[in-house]
């Protein structure tokens, strides 16, 4: 896989992450309304756990990565990432991002997605991108479907991480085909 690229779109830039990231990354996962669809939210120590995990992980090449509004703010993360072999979609790449409340509804999330299928299907040649969120996650899907991916409604799964019981587990599988996209 080859290094980790920063990709600029018209008002993002999707960069590695920095140390300089940590804090405001442990806000954004610490925040309710932005974890309103994981289990919980992320305590410091959580968060600098998974941040950790994420620079280990730029090494290989696919990871989520910080995404900069116009070169000067942390505004969240995007990303394509291998999926673990747990998750009923694998094996496959999937593509993800959060953002920071104040970031919201201003089409940041599709163009940095947007950013991450460029090089997805242009750069890597990947064959199929595939996203999945809680069925009531209306923002997220929006998003995907901005984006171009289908709902695959037979590829619909039970999050094998989430307890079983909670509304949370029941995850909606979208697909997006190298042979559909035009760049």
């Amino acid at each position: 896989m080859p290094a980790l690229p920063e990709i600029r779109t018209d008002r993002l830039l999707l960069r590695p992450w920095r140390e300089a990231d940590r804090a405001p990354f442990a806000e954004m996962n610490g925040d309710p309304e932005v974890r309103q669809f994981f289990p919980s939210v992320l305590s410091r120590a959580e968060a600098d756990d998974l941040f950790d995990q994420l620079l280990g992980w730029q090494e290989e090449g696919l990871t989520f990565v910080a995404v900069e509004r116009e070169g000067r703010e942390l505004i969240g993360m995007a990303g394509l990432a291998e999926l673990d072999d747990d998750i009923p979609p694998a094996p496959g790449v999937e593509l993800g991002w959060r953002l920071v409340r104040r970031a919201w509804g201003r089409g940041y999330a599709t163009e940095a997605a947007r950013g991450w299928l460029e090089h997805g299907f242009g750069t890597l040649g990947l064959a199929e991108i595939v996203a999945f969120a809680v069925p009531g996650n209306a923002r997220s899907r929006a998003v995907m479907e901005r984006i171009g991916m289908t709902h695959d409604p037979g590829g619909d799964f039970d999050h094998p991480r989430i307890a079983e019981g909670s509304p949370l587990r029941r995850h909606v599988l979208y697909r997006f085909r190298r042979a559909d996209w035009r760049p």
